[in-house]
């Protein structure tokens, strides 16, 4: 195989890659991907066997076509490296040995390195279905940040590792809970195919959620959702990526969100996220709980760490009523308001001092967080 690729492109290729493959994993087969190439098109190819990702490009000049296996971590350093615009590889053999290597050439670079035998890389599956959802990819990308941090993939109670994909009619919920939080999101999405879909409430792995949001690229046209019955492919521009579903019940995440809430409270994420880092400096591993204390006009935000000191935040805010104190771990409140914009404004809904606080935007996002002390 021979080939000449832009560096810029490839380099992407291997970094969406790379976000699947395992370093941990004892077969060196798996820290590779895949690289075919025929017919002035290329492929690269990546899996840990539970997720799986195909890359396509076509800013190749393919000389020899073939296929060859190439170590992701070193590949990403001589392409991070190199100050060229192109890169050439090339599948050649020793005249001494008579052992294949990998030439790759980078201007005036040059690096030799070991072969692996494509045949024993797993296969990747492509999309050929006719079955499945379109989501625009600016939503879809959106949607994936707002959920995916509050999977729990250690879990091994429910099906916590995942994000639940739950449509009805034409309306797409994601949602994920570790059990002491809930994010859920919620779009509009549309049903391709002749076939009707079942409802099973899949649950798609963090893991390849997040290589879905990476793979997003661009804020234009759709993405392509085919859920079958044990795993689920996704196609999007370039790439198609594969995953199993996670097995499992999830929770019903309905019943979480508490009833009507007894104080509505309108917050500016950007004034709010301030003050919740600020609050966040004067915490330790033992000590995450931070006192939020609403009263007439004023939030205050109190933490005590005995191994760093204390903190007082204020910010003036629209509440009447009793004073209310509730505690929640800081960092549960930042995944949230990080993943929204600075400027835009929430609403904190609350009941009383023990029960969970809703924060809500209007466009379709929720948010749960229990007190410390109503956490599992």
């Amino acid at each position: 195989m021979k080939l000449s690729c832009s560096r810029s492109t490839l380099l992407s290729g291997f970094q969406i890659i790379g976000s699947v493959i395992s370093s941990r994993t004892p077969k060196e087969v798996l820290k590779c991907a895949k690289l075919e190439a025929a017919d002035g098109k290329a492929t690269l190819s990546g899996t840990d066997l539970e997720v799986s990702i195909r890359y396509d490009f076509e800013e190749v000049e393919v000389m020899v076509p073939g296929q060859i296996l190439l170590s992701v971590h070193e590949l990403v350093s001589i392409l991070r490296e190199a100050k060229t615009d192109s890169i050439e590889i090339e599948l050649k053999k020793d005249e001494e040995s008579e052992q294949d290597y990998i030439l790759i050439q980078a201007g005036k670079s040059e690096f030799r390195l070991s072969v692996h035998d494509p045949s024993e890389f797993p296969a990747v599956e492509t999309f050929n279905e006719s079955n499945y959802f379109e989501i625009p990819i600016q939503s879809f990308r959106e949607m994936i940040r707002r959920t995916v941090f509050a999977t729990d993939p250690e879990s091994t109670r429910y099906a916590l590792g995942g994000v639940l994909f739950d449509v009805e009619d034409d309306k797409l919920t994601l949602a994920a809970t570790d059990g002491r939080r809930l994010a859920m999101v919620e779009s509009a999405c549309s049903y391709q195919g002749e076939e009707t879909y079942e409802n099973n409430r899949p649950v798609i792995p963090a893991k390849a959620m997040s290589l879905i949001e990476k793979s997003l690229t661009g804020d234009e046209g759709n993405i392509q959702i085919a859920i079958r019955a044990n795993d689920v492919i996704v196609k999007s521009g370039r790439s198609t990526i594969f995953g199993r579903l996670v097995e499992g019940r999830f929770p019903k995440y309905r019943d979480v969100i508490p009833p009507e809430p007894t104080h509505s409270i309108d917050l500016e994420v950007g004034t709010f996220f301030a003050a919740v880092r600020q609050a966040q400096i004067v915490t330790d591993v033992e000590t995450r709980g931070v006192d939020f204390i609403f009263s007439s006009g004023l939030l205050t935000l109190k933490s005590v760490a005995a191994s760093v000191g204390e903190s007082k935040v204020e910010i003036p805010i629209p509440f009447e009523g009793e004073e209310i104190v509730i505690t929640f771990d800081v960092r549960y409140l930042a995944d949230f308001l990080k993943a929204l914009d600075s400027a835009a404004h929430i609403q904190l809904q609350l009941i009383d001092s023990d029960s969970a606080a809703v924060l809500k935007t209007d466009d379709g996002y929720t948010y749960v967080i229990m007190p410390l002390s109503q956490a599992r």
